[in-house]
């Protein structure tokens, strides 16, 4: 049985010396020889190599196998076993899906809406502000600011920067009463901008919510619950504390901020039930709205102030502001514009609720940069009343949740 076995194998004198030097020289590994001894030796080495072989990590293959020198093909396998290894440990991981991802990046696409929006309305407000205070006609800087608008609509469209809305005739009958209500309440803004401090307006103006919740409950029969009404106590108690305590207070200044508010509310109803079932992006309905306005809007400016009082106004405001009065003049338009571009695009993005609350803050944003900016003196008792408002504002944004 053992010269069975031996004679498998080469014997070990047929290597010489200048074998194994050749052999090593050529690094090619050298035939593992088998030792003489019993055949129960010989058959427990047979079977052991038909074991797993355990090998010890890619350092320490300086010195070879228990066997034997380790070849350059085992340490390729090894290497890719090791490979293989760590693929199968980063597969595990787990990797955000899809629907994670897409959650995340509509997170940062509202956030950028927001930021613009409170960025883009407060520019406005202040560029609006210095018109106002050289150029005090508010019919021709509202016409103004539509007519930019309309212009910058048409450009796009022409320039297929965007899409041009498929309207009909019905279409155009819906927007008709929405645009009414815009152009009122553009103007009335825009007058008691005239005519107070920004920050004034923008007070007042948080008190939309008290006319929404009074025009929906008497006029169109909606009811709403308790936690609604309660909300409303803040927003009127602040906006009176506000007005009382108003050191440049002005009739024409409240009331037109007033009748700013019940005008968009109407214009949020007529909005809600005309324009069910239109398919028309925010962009192109704020467009379409601006030029249907800007029609109604341009005979009444002429009635009301007219080009000989515009002439006039326009050549005082240069005289003693110079050319930056054209360039606050372009700049007010086109910020009124963009900032509602942006507001209504917000709108094909987010839910109303939301919105409103985007909207509490923007005034806040507003409030106090043009507090800064214009050095409006603030006594402690008219802060008061407008962070209660505005604070109603909220608590009523959560109720209608």
């Amino acid at each position: 049985m053992a010269n069975l076995i031996c004679s498998t194998k080469p014997p070990m004198a047929a290597f010489t010396a200048s074998d194994l030097l050749r052999s090593r020289s050529l690094r090619k590994p050298l035939p593992r020889l088998s030792p003489l001894s019993s055949s129960s030796d010989k058959l427990g080495s047979s079977l052991s190599s038909l074991k797993p072989l355990y090998l010890a990590p890619l350092g320490s293959f300086g010195l070879g196998s228990r066997d034997g020198p380790a070849s350059a093909a085992n340490l390729r396998g090894l290497s890719s076993k090791a490979r293989a290894y760590e693929a199968d440990r980063l597969e595990s991981i787990p990797v955000p899906d899809n629907e994670a991802r897409a959650a995340a990046a509509q997170k940062v696409k509202i956030g950028i809406y927001f930021a613009t929006w409170w960025a883009l309305n407060v520019v406005f407000n202040i560029y609006n502000k210095k018109v106002l205070n050289a150029f005090p006609y508010p019919w021709l800087t509202s016409t103004l600011s539509l007519a930019v608008g309309s212009l910058i609509m048409l450009l796009s469209w022409g320039a297929r920067v965007a899409e041009v809305p498929k309207t009909d005739l019905d279409f155009w009958k819906a927007l008709a009463p929405v645009a009414v209500a815009h152009t009122i309440g553009h103007v009335a803004a825009t007058v008691s901008m005239s005519k107070v401090a920004v920050s004034f307006t923008h007070i007042i103006k948080s008190g939309e919510p008290a006319f929404s919740v009074l025009v929906s409950r008497f006029l169109l029969g909606e009811r709403f619950p308790v936690p609604v009404y309660l909300s409303l106590l803040p927003i009127i108690g602040g906006c009176a504390l506000a007005a009382v305590t108003e050191l440049n207070f002005n009739m024409t200044g409240f009331m037109g901020a007033m009748i700013s508010n019940l005008a968009f509310v109407f214009r949020n109803i007529f909005s809600k039930k005309g324009m069910k079932g239109k398919s028309v992006s925010g962009m192109n309905y704020y467009a379409c709205l601006s030029m249907l306005s800007l029609l109604i809007l341009m005979p009444f400016a002429i009635a009301v102030e007219g080009p000989q009082m515009w002439a006039a106004g326009w050549n005082k405001a240069v005289s003693q502001i110079g050319p930056h009065f054209v360039w606050w003049m372009a700049a007010q338009s086109v910020f009124y514009h963009l900032y509602n571009q942006v507001s209504y695009m917000s709108l094909d993005e987010i839910s109303p609720l939301t919105f409103s609350i985007g909207n509490t803050m923007k005034r806040i944003s507003v409030i106090v940069a043009s507090i800064i900016i214009f050095h409006t003196p603030v006594q402690p008792i008219n802060a008061l009343g407008a962070a209660i408002a505005i604070f109603g504002t909220f608590l009523y944004s959560q109720a209608k949740q």
